[in-house]
């Protein structure tokens, strides 16, 4: 590059000035090594993006990863990014897992700034990626997936196991503990819910905390009661320091022996109910409904729904003719609109003179447009339910209950709307029916361990449902949705160009089918949105990038592997025409990953470069955008089976890899005709450091570590030109 020839010069000059004084001049020359010759060629070069011809190829981009932190900073990668491409793509930080937390939220400070960044340089980005199986924050992903659990109810009876501790001499309070011990730690900064029940054998108090093991500091939940009565106890507190790994219950200072039993500890939800009228104890405010054939209102006292308390009061509405779902209608009119693009979660309890099935949803008063929560049903039995659904329009101001199509009466009880949090427990042994793993604790006058079968917290178990296949769908194609209309918002006025689905094309046994997680044991990161949207999931991708973005973005499907022989690039290519053939969907072209490995061996190089041709050429053969969209290179040992190191490769080696470079580039330019050329992204400038968990190690770059030149660099800009700029010393 220029600017580093100018300082080469400037150090040149200035030892020259410094090797000579007014009586003495050193009259004998010194050899260049030959290691400096031989790559002097290498910096004659120009910048890469100046061996493009605009003329021939006016949409051609040329395009390099990077990461996101390092081209923010300004550093030498901001500046040779933009001295040599004209576009780059973020290596991570605009994939799933970067941006979606744990409860759904989405942060996108990072993306925001790197938007600000190119639009400063004037170097346009690529989106990578917003549906692909890997870099997905499977954890929150699967968190909607989990069956919905309707906690029995009652107390007493055979309850199974619980755990149970005994003090028998009252002292300080920390003098006998039990613990349960967390693993990862705590996240600084988070409010954390603990719900339990417990009974004992005396009235007393004691107390709960989470704590840091190595130095016992702690965060306390406070104090509670216990009876010879079963309590249930819902208890806050806040982490504030990102060591806390253990919940302790303190008891030194009780005497007596205690039970407890479904212990949960979860990052606090929402527990702010947007329906603020729900159990009618205090009248009806806020409710109505209409229909010809239906009433509404308050139930006597004792009809409502009862825990084990007085039952109090419900809301009832009647329909006495059947007909159409939504010529009977209950509704209750929020004060504010709901959040745009967020979950909502209804809890709530029914039941009813007759059975049948009603349906809910949330609704927008001024065009009658909705986000359905689905059907339930109703019996004459107290039935609760958990249902819920995402927000898809910024004007959602009413919840309503469909029953035109029913006939009866339904009582309605203790309903709560609220923006979803976590269900996921901490703790993981709450219920004690399989041993007490986990739990300990300390006290001289103290004892614990599980209890005598039937001494647990009894009552009704707990209703657990399971979600079906088409709920699952329906759940995950709105988490689909979500993720992309957020990354949409960011992104559309910078980024036009969009790898929407990334690497769906299965590996083994048929690479002319999609991928799938079943059967495999997943990474943590890993999840298969095909597996529950189905082999359509991509139109779904492309639907809701083109609904949320500016409608004109130029939408890719990304694969790696097509160079390797044809079966996998036809079977994406019927792929495409598949996912097309509904009329509606339109994908504008195809990304080659193309990590390749130079082959020493001449016989398997000779069929790697035809393999190459061919790819090309079917690629071609679609009329879409062609882009080589992840452009590396390493260089296989003889044996084929191992790559060489960066420390291992030797000068034949990188002159080689420098001629595999210059083929792929001249070849894209040759198969692909100019219409379809939208460009080639180098996805790794550098050769790979050591530490990376992307051929680490490898002399993968077209420039070293140090940021020389290599070989490389020339064959990569002969490709670019098609032509030799400047020949080589063999």
């Amino acid at each position: 590059m220029k600017q580093y020839k100018k300082v080469l010069c400037g150090v040149f000059a200035f030892a020259a000035m410094v090797a000579c004084t007014d009586d003495h001049i050193l009259t004998y020359d010194v050899e260049k090594p030959l290691s400096v010759i031989a790559m002097e060629y290498v910096n004659k070069y120009d910048a890469l993006k100046t061996y493009i011809d605009r003329t021939a190829n006016p949409d051609f981009k040329l395009g390099t990863g990077v990461s996101v932190s390092d081209y923010i900073s300004k550093n030498i990668v901001y500046r040779l990014t933009n001295a040599n491409y004209d576009e780059m793509t973020a290596g991570w930080e605009m994939k799933h897992m970067a941006i979606v937390q744990n409860n759904g939220t989405m942060d996108f400070s990072t993306v925001e700034n790197f938007v600000e960044a190119a639009n400063d340089a004037g170097t346009s980005i690529f989106g990578h990626t917003l549906c692909w199986h890997a870099n997905q924050n499977a954890t929150y992903l699967n968190t909607l997936l989990e069956p919905t659990i309707i906690p029995g109810t009652g107390g007493g009876g055979n309850g199974g196991h619980a755990y149970t501790f005994t003090n028998t001499a009252a002292g300080n309070f920390w003098e006998s503990q039990v613990c349960y011990d967390i693993s990862p730690d705590l996240i600084n900064g988070t409010q954390y819910t603990l719900k339990f029940m417990i009974r004992a054998t005396a009235n007393g108090t004691i107390r709960a905390e989470i704590q840091s093991s190595a130095d016992y500091s702690s965060d306390s939940f406070g104090t509670f009661n216990v009876s010879k009565d079963w309590e249930q106890y819902e208890l806050t507190t806040t982490a504030t320091a990102s060591d806390r790994n253990r919940m302790i219950i303190s008891f030194g200072d009780y005497e007596g022996t205690v039970y407890i039993d479904n212990v949960t500890l979860c990052p606090a939800g929402s527990n702010q109910s947007i329906i603020t009228n729900g159990d009618f104890e205090n009248g009806a405010a806020g409710w109505g409904g209409w229909g010809g054939n239906a009433s509404c209102g308050l139930s006597d006292d004792g009809e409502g729904y009862s825990s084990g308390s007085a039952p109090g009061y419900a809301y009832w509405f009647e329909n006495t003719v059947a007909g159409n779902f939504w010529e009977a209608q209950e509704a209750y009119n929020f004060a504010t609109y709901l959040d745009n693009d967020t979950e909502y979660i209804l809890k709530f309890v029914v039941k009813a003179t007759a059975a049948g099935s009603l349906t809910a949803e949330i609704q927008s008063s001024s065009d009658y447009s909705s986000n359905s929560f689905g059907s339930f049903n109703v019996t004459k039995e107290w039935q609760e339910y958990e249902l819920s659904t995402y927000t898809s329009a910024a004007n959602r101001d009413r919840f309503i209950i469909n029953f035109g199509n029913y006939e009866g009466r339904v009582y309605i009880d203790n309903i709560t709307l609220c923006p979803a949090g976590s269900s996921r427990s901490i703790i993981t042994n709450s219920d004690f029916e399989e041993g007490t793993d986990g739990w300990g604790g300390w006290g001289g006058n103290s004892s614990r361990g599980l209890s005598e079968l039937g001494e647990g917290y009894g009552g009704t178990a707990d209703q657990v449902i399971e979600k079906t296949d088409e709920e699952k769908a329906e759940i995950i194609t709105g988490a689909l949705e979500t993720w992309i209309a957020g990354m949409m918002e960011v992104t559309k006025d910078h980024v036009t160009a969009w790898d929407v689905v990334n690497e769906p094309m299965s590996d083994w046994p048929d690479q002319t089918q999609l991928k799938t997680g079943e059967g495999k044991e997943l990474s943590s990161d890993e999840f298969y949105w095909q597996d529950y949207m189905g082999k359509d999931y991509a139109r779904k991708a492309i639907e809701f990038t083109r609904k949320h973005g500016n409608g004109n973005e130029l939408l890719f499907i990304n694969d790696y592997g097509l160079e390797g022989g044809g079966q996998k690039c036809r079977g994406l290519i019927d792929m495409i025409k598949y996912w097309e053939s509904d009329g509606v969907t339109r994908i504008d072209g195809i990304g080659t990953q193309m990590h390749v490995n130079l082959k020493l061996d001449p016989v398997a190089a000779a069929e790697q470069e035809e393999n190459i041709i061919k790819m090309f050429q079917l690629l071609a053969s679609t009329g879409k955008l062609i882009k080589i969209s992840e452009l590396d290179m390493g260089i296989l040992k003889e044996d084929n089976l191992a790559s060489i190191k960066t420390v291992e490769a030797e000068e034949e080696h990188l002159k080689a890899q420098s001629d595999l470079y210059e083929f792929i580039v001249k070849a894209y330019f040759e198969y692909i005709p100019s219409g379809q050329r939208y460009g080639i992204t180098h996805w790794a400038p550098t050769d790979s450091p050591e530490s990376s968990s992307w051929r680490g190690g490898e002399p993968i770059g077209l420039w070293t570590l140090d940021y020389n030149r290599k070989h490389a660099y020339a064959g990569f800009a002969n490709g670019l030109a098609n032509k030799t700029i400047f020949p080589r010393e063999d």
